[in-house]
């Protein structure tokens, strides 16, 4: 499918330059159900073969091996890659996590065993993935800094800070981007780091912005596996389901108004194109990373970038989040929205 993919990139904060859509790994990891390794690599080469080159991991995503499987793509592509990854969550996803470490001796340590699982020298992006709060930022942020003086880090970023948080990062030095979750029902963000993130002049990074899949249509929460990450968030738990689909309806009635390259629009196309728009509205770069486990949805999700909304269709996907039923957090403390 043609896309504007290969024509543009969108420039982060600090200089930083990615394609303008990316890759979550993290949904290449056991945490929504089962992975073929195999499929999984075959959907990485197909993302970069499409243009999707900003590929975002972390160290804890299948406790390393999200890692490991993004090495084999790097091997012979990493000239072709925007790569990100993240430190400071002790567990895994799919497990649960015991802690957040955010000293300087753990920083150290995290991004010499990322290095070494990635058989890179050097990561474009080197995220904070949680604060640990029994650390001053600056101090974490500093010891960043000092990878960034060795070499090892191109670009620095945060995961799911407040917005006070961002300004005494920046203080200590650059950041290129803030991920926090932002989507069409997971607009807390939009309060106060959204708004601190274009003053400082940082793109922002929204992952889940489909909404773990719920916002597709395609997930029958009611039916997820026993080892289906997505049990233990609220807005996902049965109590909450009824409210909640009214937010995937108002998705698909706007869809159903639009195409894409002569074909129907998808609600996954609408819930990108939205963060896109959201991004222009509110004066700040923004680069989703869906993720997904299967080549054909990278084609799906890069049709996003040629949908426009009429003023009406926006306020209607922008009332959609007033039904939303539920945390985005099992624990909101982790997230910023838990310390605003």
């Amino acid at each position: 499918m043609e896309t504007p993919m290969n024509a543009a990139t969108v420039r982060l904060g600090d200089g930083l330059e990615v394609s303008p859509l990316g890759f979550g790994g993290m949904a290449l990891t056991p945490v929504y159900g089962d992975v073929d390794p195999a499929e999984a690599l075959r959907t990485l080469h197909h993302a970069v073969d499409s243009g999707v080159s900003f590929i975002d991991t972390a160290d804890i995503y299948g406790g390393g091996s999200n890692e490991e499987l993004i090495a084999r793509l790097l091997k012979d592509r990493r000239g072709e890659v925007q790569l990100a990854t993240k430190f400071g969550l002790v567990g895994t996803p799919a497990t649960g996590y015991s802690d957040i470490r955010g000293d300087a001796d753990y920083v150290r340590q995290a991004v010499d065993r990322s290095l070494q699982r990635l058989g890179t020298d050097t990561i474009d992006l080197y995220y904070m993935h949680r604060r640990d709060l029994r650390v001053p930022i600056v101090e974490t942020v500093e010891a960043m800094a000092g990878l960034v003086q060795a070499g090892k880090v191109r670009h620095l970023g945060l995961s799911e800070v407040t917005a006070e948080e961002l300004q005494e990062a920046s203080s200590v030095h650059p950041i290129a981007a803030v991920q926090s979750e932002w989507s069409i029902w997971s607009r807390d963000v939009e309060r106060n780091v959204v708004p601190a993130a274009a003053d400082l002049g940082v793109g922002f990074v929204p992952y889940s912005p489909l909404g773990r899949g719920f916002l597709t249509g395609t997930v029958d929460a009611s039916k997820l596996g026993s080892n289906d990450f997505r049990r233990n968030i609220p807005r996902f738990a049965e109590a909450a389901l009824d409210a909640n689909q009214a937010v995937v309806a108002a998705v698909q009635a706007v869809a159903a108004e639009l195409s894409v390259s002569g074909q129907a629009a998808t609600p996954a196309q609408v819930a990108l194109a939205w963060l896109l728009a959201q991004g222009r509205k509110l004066g700040l770069p923004v680069v989703p990373i869906p993720g997904t486990r299967r080549a054909e949805r990278i084609d799906e999700n890069l049709g996003a970038l040629a949908l426009d909304f009429t003023a009406a269709q926006l306020e209607r996907l922008d009332a959609a989040a007033d039904a939303v039923v539920g945390s985005r957090a099992a624990d909101p403390r982790w997230v910023s929205q838990g310390r605003e």
